[in-house]
């Protein structure tokens, strides 16, 4: 069945998360003076992104909600006498990371070229584990949100993936079998397995070169670079793929 839809993960997948994330947190830590609690910038990126991990893990398995998720990984972080925050100073906390979060945005070098070239050919549209109102202001910030006909997000679905019911649900919002429909995103497990697992071509983009072995059954690109070429292959995803 050939494939007729391309749906997008964002963060690090078209969008450097990572990079924004890191320079936003260290840049927000020296402005609020407690760069020197955690040691070094490195010990406390880390910590960040252990906590960040823990709490949207919580927020996946629909133990809280968005905003509970947002404020927990503040006073985790913060800790002590620190992170004891209310809701409001927690949200305030977190808007004044946020603002340099924002000022180190910038999208992988090869997402407009990307999305560019498969702009004709196929129907677009965002599959995330974050919230609308999080991911629609992104889009329109990094001038992407009208490439997609829909946005759809894990805080209103009321599911995550790699639930099978994530990935469904595009479908039908897109009116279109899971077998039309390619994924692509920087998650093994999660983004491609999770796609593949609910009848859609999953697409693993491992822009870091893991040494681990990808999920059976899903297509593995370096780059989007390499992405016309594979939704283009005459075997359309019949045989094992060249890409890996």
């Amino acid at each position: 069945m050939a494939i007729k839809a391309v749906v997008w993960d964002v963060d690090d997948t078209l969008f450097d998360y990572a990079s924004a994330d890191s320079a936003g947190m260290r840049a927000h830590l020296v402005a609020e003076d407690i760069l020197e609690r955690y040691g070094t910038a490195q010990e406390a990126l880390a910590l960040w992104k252990e906590t960040t991990r823990r709490h949207w893990a919580r927020f996946g398995a629909g133990e809280v909600d968005f905003p509970s998720q947002r404020r927990d990984r503040v006073r985790d972080f913060l800790g002590g006498a620190l992170g004891d925050l209310d809701d409001t100073e927690a949200d305030a906390w977190f808007d004044r990371y946020r603002a340099h979060y924002e000022a180190a945005w910038s999208l992988f070098p090869d997402t407009v070229p990307a999305l560019d070239a498969l702009a004709d050919g196929y129907r677009h549209a965002v599959l995330s584990n974050s919230a609308h109102v999080v991911q629609e202001h992104k889009l329109q910030v990094l001038g992407l949100y009208d490439r997609f006909e829909t946005v759809l997000c894990a805080a209103e679905l009321g599911v995550s993936k790699p639930a099978a019911e994530a990935f469904h649900a595009v479908c039908e919002a897109l009116g279109l079998a899971p077998a039309e429909i390619a994924y692509v995103g920087d998650q093994p497990e999660i983004d491609a397995r999770g796609a593949r697992d609910a009848g859609l071509v999953g697409i693993w983009l491992d822009r870091n070169g893991s040494a681990q072995e990808g999920p059976k059954g899903v297509h593995r690109i370096g780059g989007l670079a390499e992405l016309p070429a594979l939704l283009l292959a005459d075997t359309r995803f019949g045989a094992p793929s060249t890409f890996g």
